[in-house]
């Protein structure tokens, strides 16, 4: 009866939540594409999971959930570290670098901290009057923050919040905002072989640009001897909120006499992303796990026009895939030492690269 219960309850809460969800939010709207800022929210600087490309939604597990459903989080062990560095659209000379820590805390809930720092090396300054450069470079820099907290309310169902605090700035002018992402899992099924999953991303404060490089010197008149500063205003911009709405089914596969533990695993996954800012995704993946020591995953991301080189507005194409080596490094194997990689199809430039080390203790 408690189970029927808790069930019950869950699928009250999913509905909804994803009800609130649709309704505060302009699905796939094209018109207000290039409108939202902060856009690096919407990469995933993980190793693992970038294999999947967002198909695994509902099935993310640990710190790696803080970036798809932070409700995942709630399933770290005892602590989980991460470190990744990302080579994002190889040749574009753009680097990403995430650290993420996670520890179980109480009887079933668990904190997270995750960083995000996006690079771009040095770029030539230049000026109306000096439009070659020759004065300088300058480097700018995107960095995100979260705080996040997971809790497992029962065997099925587990939920959290991800509060981020994003900071976009170069050396006389930055933006700093704050959004907060929320979700739930829910798992069934006699193995736990079904999970479902809704999360929110991104919803927050607007940003605005300020600092001494929206200043501009002007004159009072054409003798240019009464020199003046001016104060330019940024226009605010907003973060690019969306969901995502997924679910994903374990094909368990025994071979030896113990039926406690699966030898092979093949999981199928999908997601369905709604943007505000920019066209919906649907997403598809597929993973193999040899016991808990090897993981290969692949995965294909779709929107309209993705297909067409012409019309497509996305320099990713679709098409990612990954591998993960788990490493025992105890006995009992609860202390494990994973290398991650993932590559991710783009055009142009030549794909996008993630590898990450993961230390469970």
């Amino acid at each position: 009866m408690k189970k029927i219960y808790n069930n019950f309850t869950v699928i009250i809460l999913m509905t909804v939540f994803t009800f609130m969800l649709f309704k505060n939010s302009i699905a796939g709207n094209e018109d207000r594409s290039g409108q939202a800022g902060a856009t690096e929210l919407l990469i995933n600087p993980w190793g693992r999971s970038s294999g999947w490309g967002l198909a695994n939604s509902s099935s993310v597990r640990g710190i790696e959930a803080t970036y798809l459903n932070i409700a995942g989080l709630a399933f770290t062990p005892k602590t989980e570290v991460i470190f990744a560095r990302t080579q994002w659209l190889k040749g574009s000379g753009v680097n990403i670098s995430s650290f993420g820590l996670s520890q179980h805390v109480g009887a079933s809930g668990v904190l997270g901290i995750s960083l995000m720092t996006m690079s771009f090396g040095e770029i030539e300054i230049t000026q109306t009057d000096l439009p070659e450069g020759g004065i300088g470079k300058f480097s700018p820099t995107l960095t995100n923050i979260g705080i996040a907290y997971s809790k497992a309310f029962s065997n099925s169902i587990s939920g959290g919040l991800n509060v981020k605090i994003i900071n976009e700035a170069i050396s006389n002018a930055k933006a700093t905002g704050v959004a907060l992402d929320a979700g739930i899992q829910y798992v069934t099924g006699e193995r736990d072989q079904i999970k479902f999953g809704v999360s929110m991303k991104n919803v927050g404060t607007k940003l605005r640009f300020g600092g001494d490089g929206l200043d501009v010197r002007a004159y009072f008149d054409v003798t240019n001897q009464n020199q003046i500063t001016v104060e330019q205003k940024s226009a605010d911009y907003e973060m690019p909120s969306l969901i995502n709405i997924g679910a994903s089914y374990d094909f368990l596969i025994f071979t030896g006499a113990d039926t406690t533990k699966a030898n092979h695993r093949i999981t199928l996954a999908a997601n369905f992303t709604s943007n505000s800012f920019s066209k919906d995704q649907y997403s598809v993946g597929l993973e193999y796990g040899l016991k808990s020591f090897l993981m290969i995953r692949g995965g294909y991301v779709f929107e309209k026009n993705i297909l067409d080189k012409v019309k497509t507005t996305n320099a990713l194409s679709g098409p990612c895939a990954g591998l993960t080596v788990e490493i025992p490094l105890s006995k009992d194997k609860a202390t494990t030492l994973g290398i991650d990689y993932s590559y991710r199809a783009s055009n142009p430039f030549q794909g996008t690269h993630c590898f990450g080390v993961r230390i469970n203790l």
